[in-house]
């Protein structure tokens, strides 16, 4: 390793997804949007499709054209995909297409038309997060759509939505969007269409409520080892999950400081006592949350070492206590599953003022992804 890398465990990705297929029996999406939650996108869609994945889900078009460009085999879906993209190539290469509104429909009506292929979609609808999906022109939208059904000008393979907050099983509306969802598949059915495929299900709706799993569940965060939300669902270890990511860089410089001197951009810390810091080499140029604080740190000559100060662009320092035996050009481990008592990262998330979700999709394209053979 030279400065800093970040080691992806493709097993446990691999086992992640074996332990939610023997949880159901819905098919399993393997989310590997942003680049498969920043654990790189091929590698890791080949690691699902290997242990048996059914689909494979991105949000954007280029993601889903790079997936089956790259063997990708199995059904894909792309659901971020405004007027305007490639659907052209999309068609061709049997990517399934989302649609939540006229527009989009019709533009997808077109480009099967020009390459005389029918597209595959799916229809989403909003069912209360009043994000994506078909909101209250729900019949305007099915009158055309039916139409465009009859004319076999499109194959509408399914129907979703999504759950504002399934982390939170016990909130009452994720009952009410799932009333929603059937009302809406039922008045689709009404309107002569029946979709082949429901889903709606999440990662955190996949753990605590089978109701919802219906044709297909949706495993994004749970793929890569992580809770969806650790105060409500508990931790990766408490739901059997194991954290496929793990962040490591090097000391570019330990040196002895005394007690009070300042430390990093706008003396927002100062050393305690005598003491020995460590200069890390990762910034928030490299997804280090710039506002992390000394809940997080690295680990190193086996024990931890807390942040001290602001994280810079490109290095962040930590305090390695007087007596650390550390040394400049040693390796730490930034985060980790926690095994060897480094940081986790929900503990970097907790220091940041975030969620896990964006530790790891933030991680950015200066840290290689490296992918141990065990």
């Amino acid at each position: 390793m030279s400065r800093a890398s970040a080691e992806i465990n493709l097993s446990a990705i691999a086992d992640n997804l074996k332990f939610i297929k023997s949880k159901t029996n819905a098919q399993v999406l393997a989310v590997v949007k942003a680049d498969a939650y920043g654990h790189g996108l091929l590698p890791v869609a080949r690691a699902a499709q290997d242990a048996g994945a059914d689909w494979l889900g991105t949000a954007l078009l280029e993601e889903a054209i790079t997936l089956r460009n790259g063997g990708i085999t199995k059904p894909i879906i792309a659901w971020l995909t405004p007027v305007g993209e490639d659907f052209k190539a999309a068609i061709n290469l049997d990517i399934d297409l989302s649609i939540s509104s006229t527009e989009l429909l019709n533009e997808i009506v077109l480009a099967g038309k020009s390459v005389k292929k029918i597209p595959r979609v799916h229809i989403e609808v909003d069912t209360g997060m009043s994000r994506g999906g078909v909101g209250d022109d729900w019949q305007i939208f099915l009158e055309k759509l039916s139409i465009s059904a009859k004319n076999n000008e499109i194959n509408i393979v399914g129907i979703w939505s999504h759950f504002a907050r399934a982390d939170e099983p016990d909130e009452g509306m994720n009952k009410e969007q799932l009333n929603v969802f059937e009302d809406r598949i039922n008045s689709a059915a009404a309107a002569g269409i029946k979709a082949e495929l429901i889903h709606i299900a999440n990662s955190a709706a996949s753990l605590t409520s089978k109701a919802a799993h219906k044709s297909i569940i949706r495993w994004g965060i749970g793929l890569y080892g992580l809770s969806p939300d650790i105060n409500n669902l508990g931790d990766s270890k408490s739901l059997y999950l194991k954290p496929a990511m793990r962040l490591k860089a090097k000391l570019h410089l330990v040196k002895a400081v005394k007690a009070g001197v300042s430390v990093g951009y706008g003396g927002t810390a100062a050393a305690k006592s005598d003491t020995k810091l460590g200069v890390v080499t990762l910034g928030y140029a490299d997804g280090v949350p710039r506002n992390a604080n000394n809940l997080a740190g690295v680990f190193v000559d086996g024990k931890r070492a807390p942040l001290i100060g602001r994280v810079s662009m490109d290095q962040f320092v930590v305090d390695l206590g007087i007596n650390s035996l550390a040394k400049t050009g040693d390796e730490v481990i930034v985060f980790g599953d926690g095994s060897s008592g480094e940081y986790t990262i929900d503990e970097w998330a907790k220091a940041s003022g975030t969620i896990n979700y964006e530790i790891v999709t933030r991680i950015g394209p200066r840290v290689p992804r490296i992918y141990p053979r065990e």
